[in-house]
């Protein structure tokens, strides 16, 4: 996927008289080495919710894993527009970033590895995402089957 280029434009009067827009290649590089984001949605009945993830910027997006019964997932299955932020908790330096969107569901095997292999060389263990699986059968007769892979 090609990287998309925005237009920067400072926002007035939120900037410095003397300040010049961040570059994207500069923001696109925050984005990808941070190591904490947070992620914010709307639960069903409208409140807030703010909780902390790791995540990896790849082809133009962020992605993160939940579970299932994750609050996070049982939000974003009801309203999909969400935010992502990273940055600093310093008044004097640095730069804090904020991204809006939509999320959706990845289940593109190919792109689960890619994903996975960002993950995987971004973050250090428990973030390995080594896959294993197992099968269990019932019946006359049982087993227990594991597969490595």
């Amino acid at each position: 996927m090609t990287a998309k280029e925005p237009v920067a434009a400072l926002d007035q009067p939120f900037s410095s008289d003397d300040a010049t827009a961040t570059p994207w290649a500069d923001a696109r590089q925050q984005l990808d080495k941070a190591e904490v984001y947070w992620l914010s949605t709307v639960r069903p009945d409208g409140r807030p919710h703010v909780t902390p993830l790791v995540s990896v910027w790849m082809d133009d997006s962020l992605y993160f894993v939940t579970g299932n019964s994750e609050r996070k997932a049982d939000n974003l299955a009801q309203n999909s527009h969400c935010i992502i932020t990273t940055g600093c908790n310093s008044l004097s330096e640095g730069l804090d970033l904020v991204v809006e969107g939509d999320a959706a569901m990845v289940s593109d095997p190919a792109v689960l590895k890619r994903v996975s292999e960002r993950f995987g060389a971004k973050y250090d263990s428990p973030f390995r995402f080594k896959v294993r699986a197992f099968a269990y059968g019932r019946g006359a007769q049982y087993s227990a089957t594991r597969y490595r892979f």
